[in-house]
């Protein structure tokens, strides 16, 4: 072994336990329990981590096939791959081969998450030691990358992005490939196919610094073959895992799940130094800016002492290099094109700064689907991120090495991680605080899952064990992730696709129509609990299948001392004599609500904006919209009035001339005090 190889196989062990050292600094051991699920169940952070273990259950209960990670339990009957649910595929796979050797309560990624920041470590330290001799320098240069903020803004929030390793391994070998005049490593090759098996989003990533390195040898050295066939052979074998994953599962080739358009979660232009994300100021020093629409999913805030650092390199490049700067530009030119090339895409047709949106630039429709493939387009600006680190971290370095002073290299860089700690400080005691004093907002007693259906209803456990599937009648936006949850517990299958972030639209719009008409033509399933949150869904189902013996009913849902609000609307075939007082029955007096709805005349339900558009001024805030079902018109048509909190509000006129709607005229001055309420029909 080779005194080089030694020396990286020190520095890459040093870095990882640098690595592993900040995770536990940042976060304990508790999520490293296999059979703590607790902060997955609650959402910690946000909803997805649910989505990332429900993925997980569901295919831990599923037959092995191939493709590995299938399950045709979640998005029943068609299935889905849980590359789908963000679960990590490669993990996922690992771990239910051993499932019958694990416990009955088992997650991963917490110790996914520790191996992340671990390599994290490792391949910072490589990658800075390729411009340092010093090992202690390595070491500090790392510090930056180990605590780098758009990694701990990851980590157990969108939990298989945390893989960043995956960018600096490809750094990494740029750098020594540059050097070497190379262009074939195995561990490049490696990088590239394995992490399509983690998250796709790192493909891109990975493969941009690849192309540079591939395209830069070929154009220095007039050589194609080779270089082709190694990016070639490397696609390939990128292709087999991904379909070996299941990432390519026809289920999830349609348009479904998709959400914004691309250009939504774009990056801000004040995105580096802008130290904000959701719910987390990630600066002592540095104030807070606006951004616009989905620009937190851009979030690229360096950190106070990676950007003196470069601003610092940046001057002195300019004022001494800057003779040598176009030789750099024209050497690594290849590099810099994919750099502007994936800024661009982050950056998006949609740019914007602060709070303002400057200007969009037109893009063919089909050109904005396909890039809506990768919506989050703030997240390719990641390898620029760690590319603009580097520079400051090496290039203190090279301005300290023509100084007499010995270390005065070691003392620029202790100083950038000085700075840089102290500057993400606030977001650092957030972050060691969260995951250890972690705990649910309170149990619920409605799924025994997670705490936004809190309710002291005991429905899901009087059905528990008495239904084999969840029909969802429509996406649940809302209690989707917890009643996954749930399903994936009590062994059900599920039809709901908001857990899945691709899914064929069409095919499940068709399966939601078949499961209605089913219900409406006397044919409901007696095996399956029916579920919405729509209450013009569940009006538009709840006499059939009442005729059919089903209850029927909405659930309640109380947040402290606030008025209770329906969370879901059920049909329960076979359930008798179902009571509670957070449950009401559907019934002649079933309460109705004006419909949810806003647009350029309506706000939520009250015909209340612009009228002066549509020459209804003396409308304002006296119109009010119901979904025209069979109960509302058998309510509102022949109804003398509307009461609520009290109140009562005589109808003037039943409008159905929009077909699907009722429009209502009042007899008042305002009808807003309407919009959510329970109404009952005089």
């Amino acid at each position: 072994m080779t005194p080089n190889n030694k020396r990286n196989i020190r520095l890459f062990l040093l870095g990882a336990l640098l690595g592993l050292a900040a995770f536990l600094c940042l976060y304990g051991v508790s999520a490293l329990d296999v059979t703590n699920d607790t902060f997955l169940r609650g959402g910690y952070i946000e909803q997805d981590v649910q989505q990332h273990y429900a993925g997980w259950l569901f295919y831990r209960q599923s037959p092995i096939s191939l493709p590995l990670c299938e399950t045709d339990h979640l998005n029943w009957p068609d299935g889905t791959s849980i590359a789908f649910t963000d679960s990590i595929p490669l993990f996922a796979a690992f771990f239910r081969l051993l499932s019958p050797l694990l416990p009955e309560t088992f997650q991963y990624f917490g110790l996914y998450t520790a191996l992340c920041f671990a390599l994290q470590g490792g391949f910072a330290a490589l990658l800075v030691g390729l411009f340092t001799r010093s090992d202690l320098a390595a070491l500090l240069g790392a510090v930056p990358f180990v605590f780098s903020p758009i990694l701990l803004e990851r980590a157990f929030r969108h939990t298989s992005l945390a893989a960043h390793f995956l960018i600096l391994a490809a750094l990494y070998y740029y750098v020594s490939g540059m050097r070497q005049s190379r262009f074939a490593f195995k561990g490049l090759f490696a990088v590239n196919a394995l992490a399509i098996a983690i998250h796709p989003y790192f493909v891109p990533m990975t493969y941009a610094i690849t192309f540079a390195l591939v395209a830069g040898y070929s154009w220095r050295n007039r050589r194609l073959l080779r270089p082709a066939a190694f990016l070639a052979a490397n696609l390939a074998a990128t292709a087999c895992v991904g379909w070996l994953f299941g990432v390519f599962s026809s289920t999830g080739s349609g348009a479904g799940g998709a959400g914004n358009e691309y250009g939504y979660f774009s990056m801000n232009l004040n995105a580096l130094w802008n130290p904000t994300s959701r719910g987390v100021v990630w600066s002592l020093f540095l104030p807070v800016q606006n951004q616009t629409g989905g620009n937190y999913d851009g979030f690229n805030y360096l950190g106070l002492g990676v950007l003196l650092g470069a601003a610092v390199v940046a001057v002195w490049g300019l004022w001494v290099l800057r003779a040598r700067l176009l030789t750099l530009a024209r050497r690594h030119g290849w590099l810099l094109f994919v750099c502007a090339c994936l800024t661009a895409f982050a950056v998006s047709h949609v740019v914007t700064a602060n709070g303002a949106t400057l200007f969009r630039i037109p893009l063919p429709q089909a050109l904005v689907e396909l890039a809506t493939t990768l919506r989050s387009s703030g997240r390719l600006f990641w390898p620029v991120y760690y590319l603009i680190m580097l520079a400051a971290v090496a290039g203190l370095m090279r301005l300290c090495g023509a100084l007499r002073f010995k270390h005065a290299g070691v003392a620029a860089l202790a100083c950038l991680c000085v700075v840089q700690l102290v500057d993400l400080s606030p977001a650092l005691a957030q972050k060691a605080a969260s995951l250890r004093e972690y705990s649910p907002i309170e149990t619920d007693l409605v799924t025994g899952t997670t705490p936004a259906l809190s309710t002291t209803t005991d429905f899901f456990e009087t059905v528990s064990r008495r239904y084999d599937t969840l029909i969802a009648l429509d996406p649940l936006t809302q209690t989707g992730m917890e009643l996954a949850l749930y399903a994936a517990d009590e062994g059900m299958n599920s039809t709901d696709t908001s857990v899945v972030a691709r899914y064929d639209e069409v095919a499940a719009e068709a399966r939601r129509t078949g499961f209605i008409d089913e219900v409406l033509s006397g044919e409901m399933r007696s095996d399956c609990l029916y579920v919405t949150e729509r209450p013009e869904a569940f009006l538009q189902l709840a006499d059939a299948a009442a005729e059919q013996g089903a209850w029927c009913g909405a659930l309640y849902a109380r947040e402290g001392e606030s008025e209770s609000e329906p969370a879901l609307y059920v049909i329960a075939p076979g359930l008798d004599g179902y009571s509670h007082e957070l449950a009401v029955t559907y019934s002649e007096d079933f309460p109705l609500r004006i419909a949810d709805y806003s647009d350029d005349y309506w706000f939520d339900g009250v015909l209340s904006l612009n009228l002066a558009d549509i020459g209804r001024e003396a409308d304002e805030n006296k119109v009010v919209l119901f979904y025209d079902t069979p109960l509302a018109r058998c309510r509102l048509t022949p109804g003398a009035a509307i009461l609520c909190a009290g109140q009562r509000y005589p109808i003037l006129d039943v409008d159905d001339s929009d077909e699907g709607w009722l429009m209502v005229t009042l007899d008042t001055a305002d009808a807003r005090p309407l919009a959510g309420k329970d109404l009952v029909i005089q």
